[in-house]
């Protein structure tokens, strides 16, 4: 299986997979809102799939393990579709909380699963490279499927669930005929067969790396969750000029993690998820500078590049250097990623309720924790290297 031929598969999946995600994005609050949810019932709405997705990720990652990756990344797709349909058909608030719980519980094998697929087809040489390829189909997915998603509300609030729900059905069909299975070309044979307590996985040196990653996609969702109303206030901006931001910051981080292939073999992981962390922290820190649709444009690219290079180069180093298997090491890592994502909005609202600059000025605070985190690990596996070479530890 030739590398080449492969990554723009997956490109392809992950890129149809996010668009379909995306598209429900802009429709689901006003959906909700006909259905009588109110602001509290609307927020536990988000969160639910989020808890879901940390909950379960581990558990389909260590299910890829031992089954192989297609068809849990097929269970994924179909969740996702099934999901979409769901919402699409609801007519009661309890239905849209059980279509998210549904799809946040399916959909959690999909991004462990396919990181651990990159991990099975490429070298260590080329993990960077494969690991970018995923992150940048996932962010260009993300940044159209909104955008698709506006323009088909405006037919009826149902048409973009059924648009989704369709576009995911088509993706599984490409799964099915296309994909082939990878597990067997994995060099990381180890499957999991005991368990993992907690205990041992604080004490392992990585277990600080998705400590790093909880950190940084809790800032991120915070200013995520604030940035909307801080350009409102700050600079005038309006919902429309907001989204041609966001869409210029996805693009600028998309950008950054198609050369991760050139990044890493030049400077690898440790650099990059280094020089990641210190372009966002300078990113926060431009941001309470906005003055204008420019300057927001330019901040939020700058945060979008360092934020772009860091999971993809977490995700290389870690299936690297893990002894779990590739599944089970990348679902931790989503799980994280979702504790980030359920716990940053909380937050970034709260600090914003204070002064509209504290979540990023917070946001600076917590990429020098993700620094400490990454240093700790660095130091951390250098002590239990030496130790294992002097015959110490075992």
């Amino acid at each position: 299986m030739k590398l080449n031929k492969v990554l723009p598969i997956l490109f392809i999946i992950m890129f149809l997979v996010m668009v379909g995600f995306g598209i429900i994005i802009p429709v689901l609050p006003f959906y909700a809102e006909v259905l009588g949810a109110s602001p509290t019932e609307l927020g536990l709405l988000m969160a639910v799939y989020s808890l879901m997705q940390f909950i379960f990720a581990p558990m389909w990652g260590r299910i890829s393990d031992k089954i192989g990756r297609k068809p849990v990344i097929m269970i994924g797709i179909f969740g996702l579709s099934l999901s979409f349909v769901m919402l699409g058909l609801s007519v009661h608030l309890w239905m849209l909380f059980a279509a998210r719980i549904i799809g946040g519980v399916l959909s959690a094998a999909n991004m462990p699963t396919v990181m651990a697929y990159v991990a099975d087809i490429t070298s260590d040489e080329d993990r960077g490279k494969g690991m970018g390829v995923v992150g940048a189909a996932t962010g260009l997915g993300f940044i159209l499927g909104p955008a698709i998603g506006g323009i088909f509300t405006n037919i009826n609030l149902q048409a973009p669930f059924y648009i989704a729900g369709s576009l995911s059905f088509m993706t599984l069909l490409l799964v099915f005929v296309i994909l082939k299975e990878s597990i067997h070309l994995s060099a990381n044979k180890a499957t999991s067969k005991n368990k993992l307590s907690w205990r041992k996985f604080f004490r392992d040196p990585i277990a600080m790396l998705y400590f790093l990653q909880f950190f940084i996609s809790l800032s991120l969702s915070g200013l995520e969750a604030t940035f909307a109303y801080f350009a409102a206030e700050k600079a005038g901006l309006d919902a429309v000029t907001l989204g041609y931001i966001f869409m210029i910051m996805g693009l600028a981080s998309a950008a950054v993690q198609g050369s991760m292939g050139k990044l890493t073999k030049q400077f690898g992981e440790a650099v990059i998820i280094q020089a990641g962390i210190f372009i966002s922290a300078i990113g926060f820190g431009l941001i309470l500078f906005t003055q204008n649709f420019a300057t927001a444009a330019v901040f939020l690219a700058i945060f979008g590049i360092g934020n772009g290079v860091i999971r993809p180069s977490v995700s290389s180093l870690l299936t690297k250097i893990s002894k779990m298997g590739h599944g089970l090491a990348t679902g931790y890592l989503s799980s994280f990623d979702s504790l980030g994502r359920i716990a940053g909005p909380v937050l970034g609202g709260f600090l914003y309720s204070i002064t509209i600059g504290l979540p990023y000025i917070s946001g600076i605070f917590l990429s020098l924790l993700a620094y400490i985190m990454f240093r700790v690990y660095a130091a951390k596996s250098n002590l239990k290297d030496r130790h294992q070479a002097s015959g110490e530890l075992t």
